[in-house]
């Protein structure tokens, strides 16, 4: 089929299933995913994956990564920064423990199964903010969960370095040990750059007035910080991420008449929708035209497993972390339920992989339906154990 039209008809289909499943409250991920398996090669072969979207699905993966960082709040994490880096810390520990075993006990293989478990610690943002959105909880319950989510994603960042040596097959204890001095090295010159560049200098509130200046900066970090990330030896998004990361502490300035807030803000509007109606679906609807696995490799079994362990990690770990700092049983276990949802972080890191050759297409598909499993219930739980603590109080 012609690009264009191949284009065209991705599109038309993953924003009408989108539309047609938001009523159910279905996250968008899960239609541009299904759109893309059910066009592609595994069930009606109209659409093949081509090199040009592929092309347009890396920059599509570099702008999510971008949009990702700007809309998360790093102050967020501030406000109970112990309690989150803890809770987060312990589900990323037990999702990956749960998710190394399930792997090896269905004999996967040593390499795929330390990538499962690593994929598997990552939470997504998305889902938790969607359902913290929707549910009115507690404020120190929803403060460590956006500040465990985004811990959470400090940790990925970590975990992708790791997971890019493996697909070099560098991963001894000194290319560890430098490996992960690049890591603390790069992500906190660039959280030190953003400190005293974005979040105190005065010269950078006149340099975003213009928001044309401003959007074209905002290009020009992450492009920057992607390239720098990719000669440390690093992955491409991991600077991405941080760039948005970066430009998303303009919100912390002390700023009577809210200039920055304004200006963030505006940049964040405008990006929003050609990022989210057309470069980060084409991402997600590319994942779903390379899900073609051999249904022999399609082992509800294994799924089922993995589903639990990925629910179970997140649940026993960030329990156990809200529940050493004296929270009730209830609202632990409300974190442990809320920091079950995995999504697009988790679903790029996959695509690394299968590329990479870390992994094959039958793990790729089962993480994928586990990844699209959890995002899907992980809001449906939420929101059943917060009906039940209200009727009990």
């Amino acid at each position: 089929m012609d690009f264009l039209m191949a284009l065209a008809l991705l599109l038309v289909v993953a924003k009408s299933l989108e539309w047609g499943l938001e009523k159910f409250e279905v996250h968008p991920i899960i239609a541009h995913v299904l759109t893309g398996i059910v066009l592609g090669p595994f069930l009606l072969g109209i659409v093949e994956p081509s090199e040009e979207l592929h092309v347009l699905a890396e920059f599509g993966l570099i702008m999510m990564m971008l949009y990702t960082g700007l809309t998360s709040n790093f102050s967020a994490i501030a406000q109970n920064t112990k309690k989150a880096t803890v809770v987060a810390a312990l589900g990323v520990a037990f999702s990956f423990v749960l998710g190394f075993l399930t792997v090896t006990a269905f004999g996967r293989g040593t390499l795929a199964a330390i990538f499962v478990g690593i994929t598997l610690g990552n939470t997504a943002i998305e889902v938790t903010s969607g359902v913290i959105v929707k549910e009115r909880i507690k404020r120190e319950v929803s403060s460590i969960l956006m500040g465990a989510a985004f811990a959470d994603d400090i940790m990925a960042v970590y975990l992708i370095g790791i997971i890019t040596a493996l697909s070099r097959g560098s991963l001894e204890v000194t290319s560890f040990a430098i490996l992960t001095l690049k890591i603390v090295v790069f992500i906190g010159g660039v959280l030190l750059f953003s400190e005293y560049v974005f979040k105190r200098a005065e010269w950078i509130k006149s340099a975003i007035k213009n928001l044309n200046v401003f959007f074209t900066f905002t290009l020009i970090l992450t492009f920057l910080l992607a390239i720098i990330a990719e000669k440390a030896g690093l992955n491409q998004i991991i600077g991405a991420y941080l760039a948005g990361l970066t430009i998303s502490r303009l919100r912390e300035r002390k700023d009577p008449m809210v200039v920055t807030r304004i200006k963030l803000n505006e940049l964040i509007g405008d990006l929003e929708v050609v990022l989210t109606e057309f470069f980060i679906p084409l991402f997600f609807i590319y994942v779903g035209l390379m899900f073609n696995p051999p249904l022999k490799d399609m082992d509800p079994l294994f799924i089922g497993a993995l589903y639990l362990a990925a629910v179970l990690g997140k649940f026993l770990g960030c329990g156990l972390g809200a529940r050493i700092f004296g929270l009730s049983w209830e609202d632990s276990a409300l974190i442990g339920i809320g920091m079950g949802g995995r999504g697009s972080l988790e679903l790029a890191v996959l695509t690394f992989g299968l590329n990479a050759g870390l992994i094959d297409q039958g793990i790729f598909a089962s993480v994928v339906v586990v990844s699209m499993l959890t995002a899907l219930t992980t809001p449906m739980f939420f929101r059943v154990y917060v009906k039940r603590l209200k009727a009990k109080s």
